[in-house]
């Protein structure tokens, strides 16, 4: 479908003063060329001069065919006819001909002219291009400058090189027509005086195609994509250009070959419509073979195919099965203004053709996809692609369609498209045609910038026939049609005409003014809206162009890329209008209107689509307050709130928290929830956004809303939030009494913002505490770590955002070494587990070294809200404490801070899960002269597997601890300590104090256990040399009867 919009996008209108009836035309560089019917002579006119003066006139070898200029390189190609020959020629530096200068070269490609010196001064060139095949159809490429030529079975690409005359890198880029603009003038190539150096361009022969299958009609080139159009077939290729390494093997040069039929002449084929996209282009039944041209060659070529469409004869409307052939071929690309990468390549290729009532888009990077499919009121002849519009001519009338290029290179630019950061309208969004035109007998269009050509020609219609074209109009679209222009001289029926389009931006005004019928008509708001995005796209399409470079600066040679970006925007210095609102802040300021209206639209429109209203109005830059003023519904309207707006509303509620609305705002907020969506209201008023809200009007509508649905858990806590900041702690007791602590913890999960201003979980650390938190910090400082537990195991909030609330709090050394217990208790990720483990450990060490253990009544600045106890019976990674600890640290022998610090430090040595080696730097600051100490030291010791020294400590320290130390660590694999250095290590204590009755009785439990773990002869050999007999007697004999019981 093809929306039709009464917006005239054409500004005004001249007539070039052509002596001769023009036979084709083409235009680029900022000038017009026309070829005299059966002519043999090119003339130049200006374009960017009122009037379009004549620049320059030059003839050429033969009756031209074909004309094509190239922007890159500023250069004429031409096919031409003499004596029944075809020739194909290149004419560069043709703008030397404005000084009336009449020196013209003539050269074979690739060989350079010797008398073009300095000395001699500037000339044009005619550059002879040999082919082995007659030309049927050339096109250069708007990126590289390359020119492609199209024969009967080949396709020739022609590589574009420059050289300076003098091998100097610089060049003086001057302009030989003093009323010319400069900003047109300065993708004209070098221009210099008789005595200055110049560029000289040649072509180099890069690659053949042959084709079988496909007779070329027409071709396009644009950044490496080649497309061919047959009478009704269009195929697209890539050709990629690659490094040829010497040891790879040879790739095949056949695409594909066609199906071969015995005898070719015994079978009519009647084609069927057909598309393939991709890869899948490959089954179009069409060979190419690729031939390489020899030492030319710097690199290898690559052939893919990317587009294949046939279509089949059939009676279109108007047009018989004879007239039905395809046309207008065009490959378009669009650079957009941050591209970074490379910027001799665009961001999108586009390609387009048409049938004589159908036009078809496709986009062709990044994946080949159908567009729009242009559907013409009656039969087109031409029809021209740019960046903003499409250009189609009839016999009597100049149409513009709507693109979709904009759609498509905004979402290669910008990743945050269609996200609920940004939007742009859908590139499948339904084409719009804007008010035609008339005329009488348009032959052909060219278009450069803001500059449409025409050529007319008028015939003279049979009777029934014109009646006929009249009734087939009629009976068309409706279109609205201008008032057509009379011919401008009465002595011919020809005119060469130029149409300015009018500015981007104006366009935009006039459809925003066009929009306004609709929106006072709800039944057309679809159209409003798709009108609103047309709007959009074409303001999208001029923020896209890159920003034109630095007239001052110099540049080097033509066939660098900081030359090539020069020519392309110097090219697209053509569409900047002379209107001082067309520059790009006024273009941005319109976007951002643009966007507001959008907004609008979408945030009274259908649920579908209405997520939209957030992206646009976050482009347009409304504040919200702005934003609910354009919602309010009318006092008459019976309308409410539409869905998009409150989708922003909530998505602003509980995303966006640096913003905070002024009370009146916010009291308003509370009142729109409160009458559209009644459940959001608790969300709502836990919004940090919220803050300046009036309490009370927010408790009165939570009560109601109490009344209506019920009592639950969230609203309860809203209503007790609100009564706190009232004051009101009465109320606010009484409706936090109504539910259980584990209730309150479930209510939290559901509403997070109750306890955390920045809301639930998210990527930002610095998350302020409520109100609430504050209050429950010195009132019921259980539920908030549990509160806060809850919400880490849900994935509600982060661990270090916790820390950050509790510092805030002034709880580091309290609530938040609690918070880190409980996490511990009730964790299983590991990784979380470690780190708190090593948290704990290091607070435990810290308040170990900063405590007096000698002042046993000192009280506790913050009481834990778990004991050790607790932790051990509770936490499975916190141990219970070895016995032989006991011995080292008695009961109540510290103060019961330092105790607790002591007893929560050794079950954490005790527990499976601490690593010892990432506490040992901790563990350094604490002396072993205390035995509290030294029972840290060993414990890490112990499990370290270091036995040996750990027992030779004991020993020294505390030797009552040894046995029970022993019993409990000399254990299976390690019970031949016992025998082997506890025994020994006894007995030399012993023999060194034999009045220590510890060592004493130390040695004779190790000699119990020795004599049961050992036999005999065993026994008999770990006894010492010099030890009494009598002594170690009953141990042998113990010995000995367990072996014979055994």
């Amino acid at each position: 479908m093809v929306h039709v919009y009464n917006c005239h996008p054409f500004a005004s209108q001249q007539i070039v003063q052509v002596e001769q009836e023009p036979g084709l035309v083409c235009c680029g560089g900022g000038a017009l060329f026309v070829v005299a019917t059966g002519g043999c002579k090119v003339e130049v006119y200006s374009l960017d001069q009122e009037g379009c003066p004549l620049l320059c006139r030059f003839a050429t070898m033969g009756t031209v065919r074909s004309i094509q200029h190239s922007n890159i390189g500023d250069y004429l190609v031409t096919i031409e006819e003499k004596n029944n020959a075809t020739y194909l020629r290149a004419y560069t530096n043709w703008r030397y001909q404005a000084e009336e200068k009449s020196r013209v070269g003539v050269r074979l490609l690739g060989h350079l002219l010797r008398g073009a010196s300095p000395r001699g001064g500037a000339q044009m060139e005619i550059i002879e291009i040999p082919l082995s095949e007659r030309p049927i159809a050339v096109a250069c490429c708007p990126v590289t400058g390359d020119l492609l030529v199209a024969c009967d079975r080949t396709l020739v690409l022609f590589t574009l090189r420059g050289q300076n005359q003098q091998n100097l890198s610089q060049q003086n880029f001057q302009n030989p027509w003093p009323n010319t603009q400069q900003s047109s003038s300065q993708s004209q190539g070098p221009i210099s005086g008789s005595n200055q150096n110049f560029s000289v361009l040649d072509f180099e022969r890069s690659v053949i195609l042959h084709f079988t299958g496909l007779t070329p009609q027409q071709v396009a080139l644009c950044g490496g994509y080649v497309a061919v159009r047959g009478e009704l077939e269009v195929l697209v290729l890539k050709l990629e250009a690659t490094p040829n390494p010497k040891n790879q093997a040879e790739p095949p040069d056949m695409l594909h070959t066609a199906d071969d039929f015995e005898d070719p002449a015994d079978f009519f084929l009647l084609p069927r419509h057909q598309e393939l996209l991709g890869d899948r282009a490959g089954d179009c039944g069409l060979s190419v073979t690729m031939e390489k041209t020899g030492l030319e060659d710097r690199g290898r070529y690559t052939l893919s195919y990317v587009l294949y469409r046939r279509f089949a004869p059939d009676f279109f409307q108007g047009c018989s099965v004879e007239e039905t052939r395809l046309h207008s071929l065009q490959l378009h690309p669009l650079f957009t203004s941050n591209q970074t990468v490379c910027v001799d390549e665009p961001a999108c290729v586009f390609c387009f053709f048409s049938l004589p009532n159908t036009g078809y888009l496709y986009s062709l990077r990044g994946g080949v996809e159908l567009l729009s499919a242009y559907q013409y009121p009656e039969k087109a002849l031409e029809a021209v692609l740019t960046d903003h519009l499409l250009h189609v001519i009839t016999k009597s009338a100049l149409q513009c369609f709507s693109v979709r290029c904009a759609a498509v290179a905004a979402r290669v630019e910008d990743p945050y498209i269609d996200t609920t950061m940004r939007a742009c309208p859908p590139s499948s969004l339904e084409v719009c045609a804007l008010r035609m035109q008339l005329f009488i007998g348009l032959r052909s269009v060219c278009i450069h910038g803001c500059h449409v050509v025409l050529l007319s020609a008028a015939d003279i219609e049979v009777p029934d026939e014109a009646q006929s074209s009249v009734h087939r109009r009629n009976t068309s679209r409706k279109w609205t049609n201008s008032r057509p222009r009379e011919s401008s001289t009465a002595g011919h029926g020809w005119n060469l005409y130029v149409v300015d389009t009018v500015s981007p931006i104006t366009l935009y005004r006039e459809m925003v003014e066009y929009s306004r019928r609709y929106a006072e008509n709800s039944l057309q708001a679809q159209n409003c809206r798709h009108l609103l995005s047309e709007a959009h796209l074409l303001l999208r399409a001029s923020l896209l162009q890159p920003l034109p470079l630095n007239n001052g600066n110099p540049t080097k040679s033509p066939q660098t890329n900081t030359d090539r970006e020069a020519e392309r925007q110097t090219d697209r210095q053509v569409d900047v209008w002379t209107d001082k609102e067309t520059d790009r802040p006024g273009l941005e300021e319109a976007f951002r209107e643009n966007c507001a209206q959008l907004g609008d639209c979408f945030s009274r429109g259908n649920q579908w689509d209405c997520h939209l209203a957030l992206p646009y109005y976050r482009m347009s830059g409304l504040s919200v307050t702005e934003v609910i003023s354009r919602n309010r519904p009318f006092p008459s309207s019976l309308c409410s709130y539409g869905p998009g707006f409150l989708f922003y509303l909530k998505h602003f509620l509980l995303e966006e928290t640096d913003k905070i609305l002024s009370q009146e705002a916010a009291d308003e907020v509370i009142d729109i929830f409160s009458q559209s969506e009644p459940s959001q209201l608790v969300s709502v008023c836990a919004s940090p956004g919220m803050a300046c809200a009036s309490p009370a009007h927010m408790l009165q509508r939570l009560q109601l809303l109490e009344d209506t649905t019920g009592i639950s858990v969230p609203l309860t806590i809203t209503m007790a939030t609100m009564a706190l900041r009232l004051d009101d702690l009465p109320k606010y007791t009484e409706l936090m009494e109504r539910h259980s602590e584990m209730l309150l913890v479930y209510g939290f999960i559901e509403e997070p913002r109750l306890l955390l201003r920045a809301g639930g979980g998210g990527q930002d650390t610095h998350i302020q505490p409520s109100a609430l938190t504050h209050h429950l910090t010195h009132h019921q400082p259980g539920l908030l770590v549990a509160a806060m537990v809850a919400l880490h195991e849900n994935s509600k909030v982060q661990l270090e955002q916790a820390d950050h609330v509790f510092k805030e709090l002034g709880c580091e050394d309290g609530l938040l070494v609690d918070f880190w217990e409980a996490v511990l208790m009730a964790s299983s990720q590991e990784m979380v587990i470690q780190e708190l483990l090593f948290r704990l450990a290091s607070v435990y060490i810290d308040r170990l070294t900063q405590t007096h253990p000698d002042l046993p009544h000192t009280p506790s600045t913050s009481k834990s809200l778990k004991s050790a106890e607790d932790l051990i019976n509770s936490c499975s990674h916190c141990g219970v404490l070895y016995p032989w600890l006991s011995v080292l640290t008695p009961a109540h022998s510290t103060s019961s801070q330092h105790e607790e610090a002591l007893h929560k430090l050794q079950s954490l040595l005790c527990g499976p899960s601490l690593s010892v080696c990432s506490i040992l730097p901790l563990l350094e600051r604490m002396s072993e002269e205390t035995l509290w100490g030294l029972s840290l030291h060993v414990l890490c010791s112990t499990r370290r597997g270091q036995y040996e020294s750990s027992m030779e400590k004991l020993l020294d320290r505390c030797p009552q601890a040894i046995i029970p130390y022993a019993n409990h660590q000399l254990q299976d694999t390690h019970m031949a300590l016992w025998w082997k250095k506890l025994l020994p290590e006894l007995c030399d204590r012993t023999r060194a104090a034999t009045d220590n009755s510890i060592l004493l009785a130390a040695l004779k439990e190790t000699l119990v256990v020795v004599a049961m773990e050992t036999s005999p002869l065993e026994f008999l050999e770990l006894l010492p040399d010099d030890g009494t007999a009598l002594y170690f007697l009953p141990h042998l004999l113990a010995s000995s009867q367990r072996q014979l019981l055994a």
